[in-house]
Order: structure tokens, then sequence, then C-alpha cells
């Protein structure tokens, strides 16, 4: 299943390298990366692979927004279905 990752917070160094260490070690595959700094605003989106993931989807959104807070920005997973309902006009 492919998903949707997106963070967003202030820009500081090591945010990329922090979210992609904790996506392999839960066993989840980075397909495409997209990430804007504006002034010191930092936004990165990726499209994931979860499929071998060794952890419960759910378990997954709770690690990923456990991770945001510790780092003091947002961090989110949506199922790639479901974000592009969501973002359909």
């Amino acid at each position: 299943m492919r998903a949707v990752v997106t963070v967003v917070g202030k820009d500081r160094v090591g945010i990329i390298a922090e979210v992609c260490s904790l996506l392999a070690s839960c066993g989840v595959n980075i397909l495409d990366i997209n990430q804007t700094v504006m002034q010191d605003f930092f936004t990165m989106s990726m499209l994931v692979d979860t499929k071998t993931s060794t952890i419960a989807f759910g378990d997954l959104v709770e690690t990923l927004s456990r991770k945001g807070e510790e780092m003091g920005m947002k961090i989110r997973i949506n199922r790639e279905d479901l974000f592009n309902a969501m973002h359909k006009i």
C-alpha cells in the first residue's frame, strides 16, 4: 500500500535524515520525496510504500506523530487513496 507522508515545521539541520531513518527502521520504502524551505518554514512530502512495513499502519501513524512532537514539527501519514480523495476537486 502506498501512502503520503507530510512534514511541516521550522527548518533546522537533520529533519530529512531523522524522518527517513525512522521510516527505514519501520521497513517503509520511500518512492518519491519533495521538500521546500521558504524563509524558515520547512515542508516535505513523501510518497512511500508500506507493504514491507514491520509495524501496523495505525502504529506507524502514531510513531510518526510522536516523532513530529519530539522534533517540534507536524508529521502525518495518509493512505494514498484517502489523500487523493481528500484533495479531489
